[in-house]
């Protein structure tokens, strides 16, 4: 039986999408709101939970993430930037990572969110989380990496963690997932599975078969590396062996599905050659274990097809199947003319699919050999559960109830805004 849509929550914030990283930088927030306008024009928001999310605070970040990098990025302008560059150079912030306007707001809506999800997940309000804005997964400990800045997805499972003994970690970008897999490489309560592109001095270079976690983490980072031009078939061959054998040895109490859609075909950034329907079984595969999930977008770098690939796994994750045509909308219908506005992402023919069969024979074997020395899902002695993520006291005459705030889930499931919805949505059920 299909989750009611009280147990599917989603998280979106218009402000996500009006960020703008510049001029020709290929991260393009306004993604996110191509992806919520075709959730609305199919109607699938009216079979989740839709919530705001709660912009996460300074305190929440530094769980993680380094007081003065955390209090660094709340202050820094474009404006205040050149008085600064010795501190950008050393928290790696400019071109790949640079400042604009509302830049810690963005940080704080999309780590909101993925906290949030994680929070729902944890009281059993939830089943499946979703936060296309999240997924920021290159952010290390005290410097942005990767068009990422503060790590929502390491902030999440830290929360997981407070009500699970272990938690799994599955990446898709095409890009390694470092910055999760550095805060987690040694330890066993997290293992983080990441299927990428590897070779060629390929962002960010790390992610080998041989990085395996170190002490107690050893064995509990599994990287799948990968060539150039990917297709469906090899990917899920990989993919659903490596995630079946994953599930059945660590047993995770939670998981976090990071789904970069950089790896679909035709993507400016990537060069691997999946279509949309291969993306997106990755998702039906996970979402059948039946164990709370917590969704997040990450890289995509054509922004129709990110869109397409996000809407089309929402509607994996509510049993839906999609029609091809896509409906008439408005703000963005024109930009899915590329594909004739179907809903399609389709392998190309230009790329040449680098691993054959001896090379993912290889890398198979040897993550099923690594997998092989977990003898079994490791324990942990759970104390007193820690406090759910730190929200401050209020006073209520500052209060602006434009915005949520603390975890008021049951009594505040949305604040409606013009640009967020269709004229009639505000006044039906969802």
């Amino acid at each position: 039986m299909a989750p009611s849509k009280d147990r599917i929550c989603y998280f979106y914030d218009s402000d996500v999408g009006t960020s703008y990283y510049g001029n020709n930088h290929p991260m393009k927030p306004h993604r996110l709101a191509m992806t919520h306008h075709l959730v609305l024009s199919y109607d699938l928001h009216r079979r989740m939970e839709v919530y705001r999310p709660r912009r996460s605070y300074p305190v929440e970040m530094t769980q993680y993430h380094a007081e003065d990098y955390v209090e660094f990025l709340s202050r820094i302008t474009p404006d205040t930037a050149s008085e600064h560059m010795q501190s950008m150079q050393r928290f790696n912030l400019g071109e790949d990572c640079p400042i604009f306007d509302g830049l810690f707001d963005f940080c704080k809506l999309y780590t909101g969110g993925s906290i949030d999800g994680a929070v729902r997940l944890n009281h059993g309000m939830s089943d499946i989380a979703i936060n296309w804005s999240g997924g920021l997964h290159h952010a290390k400990k005290a410097e942005a990496s990767g068009f990422c800045y503060i790590n929502d997805l390491v902030l999440a499972i830290l929360e997981l963690l407070k009500h699970h003994a272990r938690v799994v970690y599955i990446d898709i970008d095409i890009h390694h997932g470092d910055g999760v897999e550095e805060a987690f490489y040694m330890t066993d309560r997290v293992m983080c599975v990441s299927f990428h592109k590897y070779g060629d001095l390929f962002f960010p270079g790390t992610g080998g078969l041989n990085d395996i976690g170190k002490n107690a983490g050893k064995y509990y980072s599994v990287n799948v590396p990968l060539r150039d031009g990917i297709h469906d078939d090899g990917f899920q061959d990989i993919f659903q062996t490596v995630m079946q054998k994953v599930m059945d040895v660590y047993r995770p109490g939670a998981i976090v599905l990071q789904c970069g859609a950089d790896s679909l075909a035709a993507d400016r950034l990537g060069c691997f050659n999946l279509s949309l329907d291969g993306h997106a079984d990755c998702v039906k595969f996970m979402k059948k274990f039946g164990v709370p999930l917590l969704v997040t977008g990450g890289g995509g770098y054509t922004k129709s097809n990110v869109s397409r690939c996000w809407t089309n796994e929402t509607a994996v994750l509510l049993d839906r199947k999609l029609p091809k045509d896509i409906p008439e909308h408005d703000f963005y219908y024109e930009y899915y003319a590329d594909q004739d506005y179907k809903l399609k992402v389709e392998p190309t023919n230009y790329i040449e699919n680098l691993n054959n069969k001896t090379y993912v024979h290889e890398v198979k074997k040897e993550v099923m050999e690594n997998l092989r020395a977990i003898e079994h899902a490791p324990g942990v002695a759970m104390h007193e559960v820690p406090p759910d993520s730190m929200i401050p006291e209020f006073d209520e005459d500052d209060l602006n109830y434009d915005e949520r705030y603390g975890g008021q889930f049951g009594l505040d499931k949305i604040v409606d805004r013009d640009d967020e919805y269709y004229d009639g949505d505000k006044d039906q059920d969802r």
